[in-house]
Parts: C-alpha cells; sequence; structure tokens
C-alpha cells in the first residue's frame, strides 16, 4: 500500500504541537533515558515502540476511565487509547529526530455493532514510511515494530468493510482530535469515536 504524506514537507512530521509536546520535560526524560541504552536511531525507535506499547495500558484493556490525548500526560499517567499511544509514540519519536506521522485504520469495534477509526504512527527510515501500532498486545492481539513488512494489531477484512487510511497526517485528524478532546471518560469516548474519516 502506498503512504500519502498530507503535506510534502518532512519537517512537519518532526515539529512540537500542543498534542505532540516532544519538547515536555516528561517526553524528554523517557526519550533520554530509552536513547542512553539504544545503539542506533532504529534502535531507540524499536525501544520506544516497546516502551509505549508495554508500559503504557491500553484504557479499555485496564478498565481506566480517564481519557488523555496529550503525549506528555499518556506518559505521565501511564494510559490511553490507540490514539493518545500513537501521540506519545510520535512524540517519542520526534524527541530524537525521526519523522513520525500518525495513520488511520477503520475496524468493526469489538461488539460488532459498527465501526471505530483505529491509529497507528508511521515512522520513516530507509527512505520510506512504515507503519506501527503501539496499541498493546493481549490475547488475540499481537503486533511488533518491524520495518521489514508490517506487524500490526490488525489487518482490515474488506467484507467487514475495514480499511486502511493511506494518508500520512503531521498532527492527529481533527475528527479524532475533536472526540478525544470532548469526552468525559473512556465510555463516553467510545460513544463518539469517528466510524470513518
Amino acid at each position: 500500500m502506498q503512504l500519502i504524506q498530507n503535506t510534502p514537507d518532512l519537517s512537519a512530521y518532526l515539529a512540537a504541537s500542543g498534542v505532540i509536546d516532544h519538547r515536555h520535560p516528561v517526553v524528554r526524560e523517557i526519550a533520554a533515558r530509552l536513547a542512553g541504552d539504544a545503539t542506533d536511531s532504529y534502535d531507540y525507535a524499536r525501544a520506544a515502540y516497546e516502551y509505549v506499547r508495554d508500559a503504557v495500558p491500553h484504557s479499555r484493556d485496564s478498565g481506566d476511565p480517564r481519557v488523555t490525548w496529550r503525549a506528555s500526560d499518556v506518559l505521565e499517567l501511564g494510559t490511553g487509547i490507540c490514539h493518545a499511544k500513537a501521540h506519545a509514540l510520535a512524540a517519542l519519536l520526534r524527541a530524537e529526530d525521526i519523522p513520525t506521522a500518525l495513520c488511520y485504520q477503520r475496524l468493526a469495534d469489538d461488539d460488532g455493532g459498527g465501526h471505530l477509526v483505529h491509529g497507528l504512527v508511521a515512522v520513516r527510515f530507509r527512505g520510506g514510511w512504515h507503519r506501527q501500532d503501539p496499541r498493546g498486545n493481549k490475547p488475540g492481539v499481537h503486533a511488533s515494530f518491524s520495518l521489514d513488512g508490517e506487524r500490526l494489531a490488525w489487518t482490515p477484512r474488506p467484507e467487514s468493510n475495514e480499511l486502511d487510511y493511506r494518508v500520512l497526517y503531521a498532527e492527529p485528524h481533527p475528527a479524532v482530535l475533536a472526540a478525544l478532546r470532548a469526552a468525559s471518560d473512556r465510555d463516553h469516548l467510545w460513544q463518539s469515536l469517528p466510524t470513518a474519516l
């Protein structure tokens, strides 16, 4: 699948913002610790991915009702849904000058009653973009960091009207961010997440 940048300027995928706040002290401290143990940028990217995937539980899996969306809050509070975890991973990667985009899938929700937009990141290595899913593993869901073929949590099933969105965003999609910011708790968020982009 060919991924398409929504802006041609690669520097946009390194920028700090109110959501991907990679200059925040919490983000900088975790990035410095992970970078201190890494041998190169690829090793750092893998370590950052595994940190967000494994050390920040997906709030639906853990039962945490709090909604986070700012990268520093996700890392400090240690909770978030897929979108929040993607923001945290983007911040950690951009903190070490690794271009990182946000990208999305449309998947059937767990109860089969509709669809939800699922959040991922894409990292730029070897002259191309490589999608990664920091959602967090659980029984039946296994994702890992890879530049040699995708190892995402889910592969969309066209027969269930699931799909991959090809656009790579420098900032969160406005519909996703609006739902995150407006939600009073995770249950409310689950009812207001976009079903398509």
